[in-house]
């Protein structure tokens, strides 16, 4: 690699770095209550907590690293343009095409590095968390049950057992059941034992030799059931996210699931397209990696009247566009109203039309009028926002 590419490639990289490790910062902000909550009445240790961070990372890495792509080569051509450095550049023969080489070399190990996340790391992040999760419902079931106490660590039930029996059984329990409407049940049994069920994500209190004693609404009934067996399932508090987090959406699953669950839908009588549409998102997210890239260079090196802040803002605005349109266009293939393969190709589609348009003027060197408009009314926005915001901070 020659000194100005390895130049032009780091300096995408720095960018690029920053953007991603901040947009996904961002993106975990949606989270910081669900972790906080495992820290302060679940028992997580940082530790724990951590690894969760990495079984969750691929979902919102799939999505920052195709935009930061784009904000870092925004942001590096512009900064060369404003310093003059892409002057230098040209004054050495080096055209567009040229310059673009480091760019599509870097694009290119994004669009790798994000399919790698996709179809590999993410499916193997989920089921890491959900071996996790299920981890600490088991743990959770088993605190604080101590004989002769009161434990109410459970959703609408009152516990107490006389003794224990081994790590996971009990003898002489008592529970008051207040989970069903208008009726309160309390539960008599001579033993019972913790049931887990890594499959479904369930903890169960198993009884054996006991009654059900329900008293219905307003006493007006009054029923006694004698049992040998009777499953409980065990509520526990907080646990709904985690059992949540536990049901694979479609965007969370692996190829072979998404295609299993297509296989499912089409022999069933309801006709949902919502795997069909991940399937082929799968594939085309990762190509605006390449895209992002390119278009990135000639829209650096056109807002160069704004300074730094007007290439970011051109970034947001492809962002934003390229996304709002990815979602109504996903939403349309789900709805059956467009062929739902092909429906998150558009956006991909549109966004290539853009792309060659842009860099075909930029080596050419043709003008971008209405890029420069919109750059022009840009710097206007930019600077009023400073002077007022900068007037407000400096008499407060």
């Amino acid at each position: 690699m020659k000194i100005i590419h390895r130049y032009i490639f780091t300096e995408i990289l720095k960018v690029f770095a920053l953007s991603t490790m901040f947009l996904t910062m961002v993106m975990f902000l949606d989270k910081a209550m669900f972790m906080t909550d495992l820290i302060l009445n679940r028992g997580l240790s940082m530790l724990e907590v951590g690894q969760m961070v990495i079984y969750i990372s691929p979902i919102f890495l799939s999505i920052t690293i195709p935009i930061s792509v784009l904000v870092a080569a925004v942001v590096a051509f512009n900064q060369f343009s404003a310093e003059n450095e892409l002057v230098v550049m040209k004054s050495c023969g080096w055209s567009f095409m040229y310059l673009l080489r480091p760019v599509l070399l870097f694009s290119f190990l994004a669009y790798i590095t994000t399919n790698v996340i996709i179809f590999y790391a993410l499916p193997l992040g989920n089921q890491a968390l959900k071996q996790m999760i299920f981890e600490i419902v088991k743990t959770r079931a088993n605190i604080d049950i101590k004989p002769n106490v009161f434990n109410r660590d459970f959703d609408n039930m009152v516990l107490m057992i006389k003794e224990k029996n081994g790590q996971n059984g009990f003898k002489g329990v008592f529970i008051a059941d207040s989970s069903f409407k208008g009726s309160t049940k309390v539960i008599l049994s001579e033993q019972g034992f913790i049931m887990t069920d890594p499959a479904n994500l369930r903890i169960q209190l198993q009884l054996r030799n006991g009654s059900i004693h329900d008293l219905a609404k307003q006493g007006e009934d009054y029923q006694i059931m004698k049992f040998d067996r009777y499953d409980l399932t065990l509520d526990i508090p907080g646990t709904d996210q985690l059992k949540k987090k536990r049901i694979l959406k479609p965007r969370e699953m692996s190829i072979s699931e998404l295609r299993q669950q297509i296989k499912q839908n089409e022999n069933s009588a309801w006709k949902d397209d919502v795997a069909k549409v991940e399937l082929s998102k799968r594939f085309s997210i990762p190509l605006t990696c390449i895209l992002f890239g390119i278009i990135g260079v000639p829209l650096g090196i056109t807002s160069r009247r704004s300074g730094k802040s007007g290439g970011f803002v051109f970034a947001v605005l492809i962002i934003l566009i390229y996304y709002v349109g990815l979602v109504l266009m996903q939403n349309f293939g789900r709805s059956g109203m467009i062929n739902p393969y092909f429906s998150v190709w558009i956006p991909n589609i549109v966004l290539l039309i853009f792309t060659v348009y842009v860099s075909y003027k930029t080596q050419k060197e043709k003008p971008f009028r209405t890029l420069n408009t919109i750059n022009e009314w840009t710097s206007v926005i930019w600077e009023y926002l400073l002077k007022k915001f900068g007037h407000t901070k400096i008499h407060s």
